[in-house]
């Protein structure tokens, strides 16, 4: 367990193996919340939230398939694009 201290104008330092862990880079933003056992920092949804009906509309993929492999790493190419930003 690590301990930090806050500074006069209300600020946090999260430790470094902490956000080196999380991949939190400078920016990164948090959502706060308050609970019965302390406050709990979340990071803020890189994408916003989708409900099923901005989806099922959709026209169906005319394309070839794709493997699990390819819609893999499509995946993980925009959540690093994402998180770059």
């Amino acid at each position: 367990m690590e301990t930090t201290k806050l500074s006069s104008k209300g600020q946090i330092i999260v430790p470094k193996s902490l956000r080196e862990t999380h991949h939190w880079k400078p920016g990164q933003e948090f959502v706060v919340m308050d609970t019965d056992e302390g406050i709990l920092l979340k990071p803020k949804q890189a994408f916003k939230s989708t409900k099923l009906e901005d989806i099922a509309n959709r026209p169906p993929y005319q394309g070839k398939p794709k493997t699990i492999e390819e819609m893999n790493a499509a995946v993980d190419e925009e959540i690093i694009r994402k998180w770059q930003q």
